[in-house]
């Protein structure tokens, strides 16, 4: 069995599904994936699953149990979807990590050119967090945005405030999409998230020297992040664009 020694800083052309048996267990601190959306499309870089109830079943009920086997005692897990296969997800997730390991579901609204005609517009993601356990890290001071106005230390509602600020909510509209023309940060890759979405999850959710797995690594964002703030990183994509893109990537941080 793998090792976190052998995972490493590494990047696996493969089928998550393969890797994720050959590591051993609770060797993984934080896992998040940006996983198959369930749009049916092919992006060219990689062929989406179908929005249907057995083959998003089949497709994730072993890898969402392999994800909880290679993850630490202490560790947890993001899930990144939107809202075709977000029900199914959950239900998955409730049954392996449990009920009572649900911790957040983070909407990530967005912007995006309005569309719809007869309905609401779909503009935004869901990210279900859940924890292996009742014990796991999570450093609030990251993720914290300061009050409108303090009140004073002496007062009686003053002593319920923390100075640096209250911890953000489970809506994120503060992070944008990244424009289809920033040249900075776009690599090309159709479903690549920003950098700044992807901070706000590890570093409020792993320390320096963690091992940060991601098993959908597309653009490799969280590989390049992890890098970026001294974590380790382990990076799976069955697609070649995103394996090389990803290594690119690395190459450039």
């Amino acid at each position: 069995m793998l090792t976190a020694a052998d995972i490493s800083n590494r990047i696996f052309l493969s089928d998550n599904i393969k890797v994720l048996r050959s590591i051993k267990e609770e060797t993984i601190d934080l896992i998040y994936c940006d996983i198959l959306y369930g749009t049916g499309k092919d992006f060219d870089a990689f062929q989406d699953i179908k929005s249907e109830k057995t083959e998003v079943l089949n497709h994730y009920e072993p890898r969402i149990s392999e994800m909880k086997r290679v993850l630490k005692k202490e560790g947890q897990i993001y899930l990144q979807m939107d809202w075709r296969i977000v029900h199914w997800i959950r239900t998955i997730m409730d049954d392996v990590f449990g009920y009572k390991n649900f911790r957040n579901e983070i909407i990530w609204q967005y912007n995006s050119a309005p569309r719809a005609r007869k309905s609401f517009s779909k503009r935004h993601d869901t990210i279900l967090r859940y924890s292996k356990s009742k014990h796991f890290y999570f450093n609030d001071s990251v993720v914290r945005e300061p009050y409108k106005s303090l009140p004073s230390k002496g007062s009686s509602i003053g002593k319920y405030y923390n100075e640096l600020g209250k911890v953000i909510g489970d809506v994120w509209t503060d992070i944008q999409m990244l424009p289809q023309k920033d040249q900075k940060e776009r690599v090309g890759y159709p479903t690549q998230k920003p950098i700044e979405l992807l901070e706000r999850i590890i570093l409020s959710s792993s320390k320096p020297g963690d091992l940060i797995a991601d098993f959908y690594c597309g653009s490799g964002t969280t590989c390049i992040v992890s890098k970026l703030h001294q974590r380790h990183y382990l990076g799976v994509d069955k697609s070649t664009k995103a394996y090389l893109t990803t290594q690119k990537r690395l190459m450039n941080t």
